[in-house]
């Protein structure tokens, strides 16, 4: 019963969201379940997005977590590219990020803290840097100064950061076993050891990065099955 009277209370910190949403909501980082009255799968998700709604805001996050009617508000679910339910975005200004993962509260939570921060989190020591490759099975690092390598990185990031984390470091920061043929350069640490892209053997940056976002050998459940099936590979 206490547990029952928890979770429900959980729903104060998830706001309702109506058609005022669409003027408002660039004020602030939105997380939004577009769902409907009558979907099984939405009644299954709405304890655990109250359970993300209580833990964002314990967290302190700036991201705001609300759920909107899809059904009641359609014209506005439809602009935001709303097919199935639930669907869950995160809005962040005027760019609208699909979640396909697992609809876990943890996964859920993750996806939120990684599309609502710095599109390139720059590792400013070696220190820093072992930090990150702990917590990260796979890590995307581009290295060097300004360049149109560099660009390509930041708009590839703005399309993938749904996936994977994407880093910036000087050469000084990696460990001393990488060495890189140029700068500037981008490189995936994974699977014990490191790869560095190549314009004319890897082709497309962004195809390159959606490969190799993938350990080697990992764990397969529906979601990476369908993630798989989309690079192509």
């Amino acid at each position: 019963a206490v547990v029952a009277h928890v979770v429900a209370s959980g729903a104060g910190f998830v706001e309702d969201l109506n058609e005022s949403f669409k003027e408002n909501r660039k004020d602030d980082i939105w997380l939004v379940d577009f769902y409907a009255p009558w979907c099984g799968h939405c009644k299954k998700l709405e304890p655990v997005w109250n359970e993300v709604g209580i833990e964002m805001k314990n967290m302190g996050s700036p991201v705001k977590v609300g759920k909107m009617d899809a059904t009641s508000f359609s014209s506005i679910a439809s602009e935001f590219g709303v097919r199935g339910y639930p669907t869950i975005k995160l809005l962040k200004g005027d760019l609208a990020y699909n979640y396909r993962g697992p609809r876990t509260k943890d996964d859920i939570i993750e996806f939120a803290n990684r599309v609502a921060g710095p599109l390139i989190r720059p590792l400013p020591s070696q220190h820093m840097f072992e930090h990150v490759q702990k917590r990260h099975r796979v890590l995307f690092v581009y290295v060097g100064g300004e360049s149109p390598l560099k660009e390509k990185y930041i708009e590839v990031a703005s399309e993938l950061i749904v996936y994977t984390y994407f880093f910036s470091a000087s050469e000084d920061v990696l460990p001393e076993y990488v060495t890189l043929p140029e700068l500037p350069a981008v490189a995936v640490f994974k699977d014990g050891t490191y790869f560095v892209y190549d314009e004319y053997e890897d082709g497309d940056l962004s195809s390159w990065i959606n490969k190799e976002r993938f350990q080697g050998y990992l764990n397969v459940d529906g979601f990476t099955l369908y993630e798989l099936g989309d690079t192509g590979e």
